[in-house]
């Protein structure tokens, strides 16, 4: 049985970070109520389908691309630390009928705020069950795209 309080080892792990000269509230509210301005690579976009915001709560987005693309995030909250850092993976769902079903896991995402001086530290991570599956997301341009996301919600708060 793995030791909970074991070091995690961050090898599996990709991530992003940013300062936002903008108070904590500013970030959070932005981070989690205005995620339809910051959250996909302009020209994407994404529609927020349902955010449950509680452990076990469903969260769903379709991302969608200049083209017609469409993609699809569907998963539930791991943690939601109000002020602080939200937490999903897409290892499992939840439907309709608010049950909890097995799915292909690829990630468990970590969105998280800090105060930094004056302003606030945001720091984006995926963290993932195998080095292939880290190495897919970054194959897919991880860094690039998750920095542009970050850069879009630093604008959009520092405007604020």
């Amino acid at each position: 049985m793995p030791n909970p309080a074991a070091p995690i080892d961050t090898a599996q792990e990709l991530s992003v970070t940013c300062f936002i000269a903008a108070a904590p509230a500013v970030v959070w509210h932005a981070l989690t109520d205005r995620q339809e301005e910051w959250w996909c690579p302009k020209p994407w976009r994404v529609e927020v389908i349902e955010q449950d915001r509680r452990p076990g709560g469903r969260c769903s987005m379709v991302m969608h691309g200049p083209n017609g693309e469409r993609a699809p995030q569907e998963g539930i909250y791991l943690a939601w630390d109000e002020g602080r850092r939200v937490v999903t993976t897409d290892a499992v769902t939840r439907d309709g009928a608010d049950d909890i079903r097995p799915a292909g896991p690829f990630m468990i995402g970590f969105w998280e705020i800090a105060p930094e001086g004056t302003g606030t530290r945001y720091t984006a991570r995926a963290r993932h069950w195998t080095d292939e599956a880290r190495q897919q997301h970054e194959a897919m341009d991880f860094v690039q795209g998750w920095q542009v996301c970050a850069d879009q919600l630093k604008t959009l708060c520092e405007a604020s």
